[in-house]
């Protein structure tokens, strides 16, 4: 979001040096500065937090998939200061901003996806679903993340300059497709799974919310043609787009792991919860499926 306002504000280069700021640790805070020095401190705070978080998972969690996310989190956050640098010391906008976005993105479900490793609904057993049908919802779900993970890509191209609207707009599309088609799946097949039916939910209540701010965010581009400076209608939905955008690639993203963490491919007997979101083992043991809500047809 804070990178969002700095480019909706047109503040890129409002700073010339890295890592300090006109040779200072706080700079002058006017003008396009303070988009520009705000999300920096920010950046540190993030990056900050990330090294807590990857020391803490190296000496708590025994799970070495776990561990190794924990450390990979921190490379990208190195690697996303790193080439922000390079946008402000070389410039190149329309490839080392784009970059500089699609990179956050990665790094952003990256550590939502940490959230859900780490959770305690995670890490009890429960017993899979069949899913008989083809393709598999955890196959639409994955296809769908990656369908919003390019779009954004092309809306981060677009924002930077690296090339106009129309494959951004013709994304959009794909990407609805996508997200109708794995959201009618999941509900039609595992309606009754509650993990599930919310990550449907989400996605849904995101994507929907970005088609209409994408709607107002352009007519806000088409409105402010000729303004000298970004108007506050302008940065208000833009930002709001990309924020929104983000949340949804969140979304598919937790609705494809949920998918493949609940779903197994299908045989002739088809396993129907009636509340998954329930712990229903500890420690590797299972529970009987009369016992844990899970009936079978």
């Amino acid at each position: 979001m804070a990178g969002a306002l700095v480019t909706s504000n047109d503040a890129a280069d409002s700073v010339p040096d890295w890592p300090l700021a006109y040779g200072k640790i706080v700079p002058p805070l006017v003008g396009g500065i303070r988009y520009e020095y705000t999300h920096r401190v920010l950046a540190g705070v993030v990056a900050i937090l990330t090294l807590v978080l990857a020391i803490w998972l190296a000496r708590t969690d025994k799970r070495r998939s776990t561990r190794r996310l924990g450390w990979t989190a921190l490379a990208l956050v190195v690697a996303q200061a790193l080439l922000g640098g390079f946008r402000v010391l070389e410039g190149h906008a329309a490839l080392s901003a784009t970059a500089h976005a699609i990179l956050a993105h990665i790094f952003f479900i990256t550590v939502v996806s940490l959230s859900l490793f780490t959770s305690l609904w995670w890490q009890f057993d429960v017993p899979p679903l069949d899913d008989s049908a083809s393709p598999r919802v955890s196959t639409l779900a994955a296809w769908t993340t990656a369908a919003i993970f390019v779009q954004l890509i092309l809306g981060a191209a677009f924002r930077h300059g690296a090339f106009g609207i129309t494959p951004h707009i013709v994304g959009a599309g794909v990407v609805t497709v996508m997200v109708v088609w794995a959201g009618r799946a999941a509900k039609k097949r595992f309606a009754r799974v509650p993990a599930i039916r919310s990550s449907v939910i989400w996605l849904h209540a995101t994507f929907g919310t970005q088609i209409l701010l994408g709607i107002a965010a352009y007519w806000a581009i088409v409105a402010s043609r000729g303004e000298t400076q970004p108007g506050l209608t302008y940065v208000i939905l833009s930002v709001a787009h990309v924020l929104v955008g983000a949340l949804a690639l969140a979304a598919s993203a937790l609705l494809t792991l949920v998918c493949f963490r609940l779903t197994r491919p299908g045989t002739e007997d088809v396993l129907v919860p009636v509340g998954v979101d329930a712990p229903v083992g500890r420690g590797g043991q299972s529970v009987d499926p009369a016992q844990s809500g899970v009936a079978t047809r």
